[in-house]
């Protein structure tokens, strides 16, 4: 009874379907994701090895840059790879510890990113509304407990995920109708009732979503009402191009997570490859974008990159 009782409760491994109804694109569908992981690969390692050669770059908007360039590039990291094997290679098997390893990756990074967001756009609030006391609200000492913060309440809210999964009986199909991991896809798989388990995932990411998102609106409510007082026409549209662009990115983030949120909650009808294509979104594209409209798009980075390609040409 006891060796029949543990491996009921955690299986050896899991099966990775990848997306239903799809498998025979599975090989193509790789190539765009790979392509972006790629991209937000080398993005982001661009943008940190700037940052730290270039003292001038020693500033708050860099330091938060740096902490969402690492912030992406685990996320990505502990997805991509382990999909592309399972488009390419074919490789389904998934280990238990891995699989709860994984998943705890991507919850509590999901939320750091979002977090370095509200803090993005604290720092974009503060430089833009009070720039003369820029420097001395966000000192580093301040800037590295503001990021401290954000990492301790992803691992604090997200931490019990694997524990809680840990403790569930698995005695339905082993299969994970998803190409990752993903909270809601795997406790599925429980045999007993998991109620309690799914309100408290859900009620976390509905808090730490909603509650980013509303102060990230503030503050850039109040950047813009600022932005059209300036009195410098080509500073307004200056300043509105660059907040433009990085509202895009926060929308992609929260539209695709709140789709996410909201089928998982109420969209029973929603076509599975449709869900899983949208939370595979969900991860690769902000960590793709990130470096580029953070990066390329903000002058200091771009010119010191296109001063070190010129140096190394001659």
């Amino acid at each position: 009874m006891g060796p029949a009782n543990k491996s009921q409760t955690s299986p050896d491994t899991f099966l990775l379907m990848g997306i239903p109804g799809l498998e025979h694109l599975h090989i193509w569908i790789g190539i765009p994701f790979c392509s972006m992981y790629m991209v937000a690969v080398v993005g982001n390692v661009t943008i940190l090895a700037v940052v730290r050669a270039e003292r001038s770059l020693h500033e708050p908007m860099f330091l938060f840059l740096c902490m969402l360039s690492v912030t992406d590039l685990v996320l990505s990291t502990s997805t991509l790879p382990r999909m592309l094997c399972l488009f390419w290679l074919g490789a389904r098997d998934i280990a238990f510890d891995a699989c709860l390893a994984q998943m705890f990756f991507i919850h509590s990074f999901t939320a750091m990113e979002s977090g370095f967001f509200l803090a993005m756009a604290f720092d974009r609030y503060v430089a833009i509304c009070h720039p003369l006391h820029h420097t001395t609200i966000l000192t580093h000492a301040r800037i590295a407990k503001m990021g401290a913060s954000v990492v301790l309440r992803g691992v604090a809210f997200f931490s019990p995920h694997p524990i809680l999964l840990r403790q569930l009986p698995y005695c339905r199909t082993r299969v994970i109708t998803h190409t990752y991991c993903e909270f809601m896809a795997v406790v599925k798989l429980a045999c007993v009732d998991t109620g309690a388990t799914k309100r408290y995932s859900l009620s976390v990411a509905s808090v730490i979503g909603s509650c980013d998102g509303f102060f990230i609106a503030v503050s850039y409510a109040l950047i813009l009402r600022a932005v059209f007082h300036l009195p410098s026409q080509e500073a307004s549209f200056k300043a509105l191009g660059t907040c433009g662009s990085h509202v895009c990115v926060i929308l992609v983030f929260y539209s695709t997570a709140v789709f996410t949120f909201l089928t998982h909650r109420f969209g029973h009808n929603v076509a599975p490859q449709i869900h899983i294509f949208i939370a595979n979104m969900y991860l690769l594209v902000p960590p793709f974008l990130n470096p580029i409209v953070y990066g390329i798009r903000t002058k200091k980075i771009r010119d010191h990159v296109l001063s070190s390609l010129k140096v190394k040409v001659t």
